[in-house]
């Protein structure tokens, strides 16, 4: 009877053991009906702890689109898309790319420029937020076009002071053996971020080593005497699986605010198809962190991560069917209406 007794406390204790080690499902998106906007919903946003809040200190997750180069497809950055994209996409926020060394770049065309104005105003009309890139990348350096950043940020900022629509990204994607945390990415970030807290309180993005992708350099030496700072993390689904996850949530636990600025579902190259499995992967781990993200891009070019077939003469209008996506952009339009589960 002793025995009988021992072994069903042994099975009892087992399928307890089970159940309570079973993976918790993350619920996918909401898909909120109310007819308010997200600026409506969470205001002017701050950040406490390792979390994006809103204006009652709420964590939140921000989920949307970012442009692909203005200087190339620009012609995405208008309010009708930007609607739709609200609308019919379920996005909460509109990431404007400029780039700043390339050919037709801010340093060689500042106005390029107009095209970051176009969507700042079309968000603030459609209470959308909207992260203003200055998109480094072929000059490897920030520090080095740093006075035409200071001048940009400044034109921005004091036009759109305390305007709760804008997250200021500063520095997109930092690369080079030569270019560090230390010596030229955080005294980059060091120099604009008083521009721009000349104006507003804004949430401010610092961009990481390695293209984004190295936050461990920022966690040890985080920006000091700021408030709303938050460190970008960049990823593409088919390049950065489990060890690059495992590496945010290492930095999330040394305190680090992190805001996933742009991602792809794809190889890091923008194409080699669609890793769906490595995507919802990516999906869950930052729903369950509330981990703020815009997916890499709205464009027609063809290339895999881009959201439209090529098509040189399609419009710009928003309103596009099924069978104008790509397979990155069913998957990601699926994910931001809340339509998959992780």
């Amino acid at each position: 009877m002793k025995k009988t007794f021992l072994l069903a406390a042994l099975a009892f204790s087992l399928s307890f053991a089970f159940f309570s080690c079973k993976k918790e499902k993350v619920p996918p998106r909401e898909f909120l009906n109310d007819k308010s906007t997200p600026v409506e919903r969470y205001g002017a946003l701050q950040v406490i702890g390792t979390h994006l809040c809103d204006k009652d200190g709420n964590p939140v997750q921000l989920c949307g689109m970012s442009s692909h180069g203005l200087h190339w497809h620009g012609k995405y950055a208008n309010k009708n898309v930007l609607k739709w994209l609200r609308d019919d996409w379920n996005a909460d926020l509109w990431r404007a790319a400029m780039y700043a060394g390339e050919s037709g770049g801010y340093v060689n065309n500042p106005a390029i420029a107009n095209k970051v104005i176009d969507s700042i105003e079309a968000a603030i009309d459609l209470g959308l937020y909207v992260i203003v890139d200055w998109h480094v990348l072929p000059e490897r350096d920030p520090l080095l076009y740093v006075k035409q950043a200071e001048e940009f940020f400044e034109k921005i900022s004091s036009a759109y002071a305390n305007v709760p629509n804008i997250i200021y990204e500063i520095c997109n994607e930092p690369n080079g053996k030569e270019v560090t945390w230390k010596d030229n990415i955080k005294p980059y970030a060091e120099r604009i971020i008083p521009v721009i807290r000349k104006h507003c309180d804004n949430i401010i993005v610092v961009g990481t080593p390695v293209w984004s992708s190295d936050l461990a350099s920022a966690a040890k030496s985080p920006i000091q005497g700021q408030k709303n700072i938050m460190y970008t993390l960049h990823f593409y689904a088919g390049s950065h699986k489990g060890k690059s996850r495992r590496a945010a949530a290492s930095a999330l636990k040394k305190g680090l605010p992190i805001f996933v600025t742009e991602w792809g579902t794809t190889l890091a190259s923008g194409d080699g198809g669609v890793f769906e499995e490595e995507t919802l992967k990516w999906m869950e781990f930052l729903a369950k962190n509330k981990i703020s993200w815009t997916n890499w891009s709205v464009n027609n070019k063809g290339e895999d991560s881009g959201v439209l077939k090529f098509n040189k003469d399609r419009d710009a209008q928003g309103g596009w069917q099924e069978s104008d996506l790509q397979p990155s952009g069913i998957l990601v339009r699926k994910i931001l209406r809340g339509e998959i589960e992780y």
